[in-house]
């Protein structure tokens, strides 16, 4: 009873934050996954050394923080046009300049596996920091800062991940991948499913930006996609031999186990959103 109270603590503080700082303006916005970002990294590498590797942790964070702060400054919808505009090439410039800058670093820290070393930092920045800088343009598909489509996000992945545990708590009997996750059963990720559909019926209703079909292809994409992120999550801490992938909240680890659907599922949200953006116009 203990630890569900705590758990349903934190899951009450979790989503207070993220649905406050996302309503209440754009810089709130940035700072709030700015922070998650760097957390996010330093989870990640804390991972990544249990794997006997050393990835460069400091450059790697620095490098995913300036990507996030050039992004966000680039969508950020109160800046003047040029200005943005010369921003855009500096954030790519900005990025290759890092990533490469990594390479130079390894010749000077003397450390072994070099290969692993350099692979796991880079890969921290694409798993991590990548996705969460493109939500600074989910949240001005429209032109203007809105939190509508993310809000929908949210409530669809948070509809998926607990119906998938409700439905599949009660019914599950056939193992949906248990080399990697054990407790996920395929009951579980129907269930999931049909209350992240049912779910659309009411946010398209609410968030009238995108229409209603869009609004099930991306349902599609979070149940699909953000279920496999979850797995990839899994598999990253059981090859580690960890339960979480931090302490930061308890009762529910670290960033990396409440982000991870979300983490999968951006770059392909992303995509679709400006996909039909551009088709439309």
């Amino acid at each position: 009873m203990k630890n569900f109270f705590i758990r349903a603590l934190t899951a009450g503080g979790i989503v207070a934050v993220l649905l406050g700082c996302t309503f209440y303006s754009q810089i709130s916005f940035s700072i709030l996954f700015l922070l998650v970002t760097i957390l996010g990294l330093q989870e990640f590498y804390t991972l990544a050394e249990k794997s006997g590797s050393l990835p460069q942790k400091i450059t790697g964070i620095i490098a995913g923080a300036l990507l996030f702060i050039f992004n966000a400054l680039v969508s950020n919808d109160a800046l003047d046009t040029r200005f943005k505009t010369l921003m855009l090439p500096g954030t790519l410039f900005f990025a290759l300049l890092f990533v490469f800058l990594i390479f130079i670093f390894e010749l000077f820290r003397k450390k072994e596996n070099p290969f692993g070393n350099i692979a796991f930092t880079v890969l921290g920045i694409i798993y991590v920091a990548i996705p969460f800088s493109l939500l600074n343009y989910i949240v001005i598909f429209d032109g203007t800062y809105s939190y509508q489509i993310l809000f929908g996000v949210f409530f669809l992945i948070w509809s998926n991940d607990s119906g998938a545990y409700i439905v599949g708590s009660l019914t599950g009997k056939h193992k949906l991948f248990p080399r990697i996750s054990p407790g996920k059963s395929w009951e579980g990720s129907v269930g999931g499913a049909l209350i992240c559909y049912g779910i659309v019926f009411i946010i398209s209703g609410w968030y009238t930006s995108i229409s209603f079909s869009n609004w099930m292809v991306i349902a599609t994409i979070l149940i699909v996609i953000g279920s496999l992120g979850d797995l990839v999550k899994s598999l990253f801490k059981r090859s580690v031999n960890v339960k979480d992938s931090g302490t930061l909240l308890p009762g529910h680890g670290g960033i990396l186990d409440r982000f991870d659907s979300l983490i999968m599922s951006i770059p392909f949200i992303f995509t679709y959103l400006y996909i039909i953006k551009f088709t439309l116009h």
